[in-house]
């Protein structure tokens, strides 16, 4: 891949998204995970505060990205001592096609006692040949992700589903990553490691993304486990544990339409 970045920072809360963005239906459109990531970023970084960490966010996307230049505009609802609620907006051209919302809450106290603790997720994979999705555009966000599926899955095998990822290139160029916009950018594809409706034969996209974390995630590598339910005249609901190497760290929640 010739991108060194996802995004590039034009200043003024503007910045230029690189080819690498591009999702599996156009490469016109952006994956959702860099914007995701994008505002997650800003949402952190809100206020200069350091005393509270995001405990969750939710994304919804009311339109596609374009791969273009866009923008990023934060405000908060709530401000508090040890809780603020935080709003952000994606624009492009202008017009809202992604909006966030994020609580920011101070750590719990180190006594808290540890509640249903989670068996810690297989290993990381060793080295696997590039994984790509039938009939979709395989060349942005796709190929920017090195990903590792657990029990010989790809994205084309049926089912609940199971992946370690990790970036290839920085959210921001020039920027280091934080361990919660790594998680950002693999969230919005945590429905597609365990697609369990064929997109081939049946229209089916997510219109959000939340991601609920009891603790901070650290590294590099995450692991999700996802799996879908539907319901003929409902819409699919796909639930991931999130993993990262030294175990359960949150949840991830997708609403899905199905056409």
């Amino acid at each position: 891949m010739a991108e060194t970045a996802f995004y590039q920072d034009l200043g003024d809360g503007r910045y230029a998204s690189s080819p690498a963005t591009a999702g599996p239906w156009s490469p016109r459109t952006q994956h959702a995970g860099p914007p995701s990531a994008l505002l997650g970023r800003a949402l952190r970084r809100f206020g200069g505060r350091t005393d509270l960490r995001v405990a969750r966010i939710t994304l919804e996307i009311p339109k596609p990205v374009p791969v273009g230049e866009v923008r990023v505009d934060v405000r908060a609802l709530r401000s508090g001592k040890r809780t603020d609620l935080l709003e952000g907006e994606l624009l492009a051209d202008g017009e809202p096609v992604m909006l966030a919302r994020a609580w920011r809450m101070a750590p719990s106290p180190d006594h808290t006692p540890e509640v249903r603790r989670q068996p810690p997720p297989p290993a990381v994979p060793g080295p696997q040949p590039d994984h790509g999705l039938s009939g979709a555009h395989n060349d942005g966000y796709l190929s920017a992700i090195e990903w590792r599926f657990l029990d010989g899955g790809t994205f084309d095998t049926p089912g609940p589903g199971a992946a370690w990822a990790r970036q290839r290139i920085p959210l921001v160029e020039g920027e280091k990553d934080t361990a919660l916009s790594r998680v950002l950018t693999l969230a919005d594809a945590s429905w597609a490691i365990g697609f369990e409706i064929d997109h081939r034969h049946q229209f089916v996209i997510n219109t959000d993304v939340t991601v609920a974390l009891h603790r901070d995630p650290v590294g590099e590598w995450f692991c999700m486990r996802t799996s879908t339910t539907t319901s003929p005249g409902g819409s699919g609901l796909a639930v991931g544990q999130l993993s990262d190497e030294n175990g359960d760290c949150g949840r991830i929640m997708q609403t899905v339409f199905i056409g």
